[in-house]
């Protein structure tokens, strides 16, 4: 009795310990197995990504937020209504066309219930899963910022199967691309964008053509703060003029905004996420959502993945 009670604490302290934004696999080495103007990434270099597929096909990236959540952006799920059972999550790959891709189902999806299509102020969603994820080398998750301040990131990156260049015609890619970005200074970049909100931040690359693209959207800006051990989810990829011009910089939703808004509507839906705890263990049994108010119709003339979906707000 006594050693079964010992091996029980050992799981839990074990399971209690478990990291986010760390890349074990990548950081040993085994990371050789186009966002735009980007290269292929390493097998592990980003166990946090996932792609968001609708009818078997990719339509946006997301991050893994805990065992029950993935985090991404509003836009990708308006303006067409499917049920969440139509969606899926593909998880632990850098390959869509990997033999042995593991899916999981998704059972509510969650807009910010301030979304606006006209500026794509508050574009943020939550995807909760049917199952628990079950983390291994090629599935973590990312960790969220938990001080506000955009000048300690360093040495960040975007990652996604979306196009390498602009056009809606344009096929996806089916390997995961990287490309390095520098977050940029915010009233630089208002005086680029008028329509920049304080839920915004920019990030680009100086004098390269590094962008994210139709099919990024919703994919994790990871930084770290400088040891590169450790990676945080500091942007939501959101919007943007076109893509890869030179000097022009990508739109990203602000994460370090968002801490309430996650934990309110994680503990609403019976699967609260604690950012303290880095991975929730909840074991609660699902609530019903409780859905209200649809954003109201319009948008930019920018790039945008024209996506699905229906949801709840809050």
């Amino acid at each position: 009795m006594l050693l079964w009670s010992l091996l029980l604490l050992m799981s839990q302290a074990r399971d209690a310990h478990l990291e986010c934004g760390e890349r074990p696999m990548f950081a040993r080495g085994a990371q050789y197995s186009r966002i735009t103007g980007g290269i292929e990434a390493g097998v592990g270099e980003f166990p946090w990504q996932v792609s968001i597929q609708a009818r078997n096909e990719h339509v946006c990236g997301g991050a893994i937020l805990n065992e029950w959540w993935i985090i991404t952006a509003a836009h990708c799920f308006y303006p067409e209504q499917l049920p969440p059972t139509e969606l899926r999550v593909v998880l632990g790959t850098n390959s869509l066309t990997s033999p042995s891709l593991e899916i999981e189902g998704v059972t509510t999806i969650i807009l910010h219930k301030d979304f606006q299509r006209v500026n794509m102020d508050n574009d943020i969603a939550l995807l909760m899963l049917d199952k628990p994820i079950t983390f291994n080398e090629l599935k973590q998750p990312i960790c969220l910022p938990m001080q506000p301040g955009l000048s300690k990131w360093h040495n960040c990156w975007v990652a996604g199967w979306g196009q390498v260049k602009s056009g809606l015609n344009e096929a996806m890619e089916t390997e995961l691309l990287k490309a390095p970005m520098t977050i940029m200074n915010w009233d630089t970049c208002f005086k680029e964008f008028p329509k920049l909100t304080k839920n915004m931040l920019c990030a680009g690359y100086e004098n390269e053509s590094y962008d994210s693209c139709q099919g990024d959207s919703g994919g994790a800006l990871a930084c770290t703060q400088g040891s590169g051990k450790k990676w945080y989810h500091v942007g939501i990829i959101s919007w943007g003029r076109s893509c890869g011009l030179k000097n022009t910089p990508g739109i990203y939703t602000l994460l370090e905004n968002y801490h309430s808004w996650i934990k309110k509507v994680t503990e609403l839906e019976g699967r609260p996420f604690r950012a303290e705890q880095m991975v929730g263990s909840s074991k609660e049994k699902a609530k019903v959502s409780r859905a209200s108010e649809f954003p109201k119709p319009g948008g930019p003339t920018l790039w945008l993945l024209p996506c699905l979906l229906p949801y709840v707000t809050f």
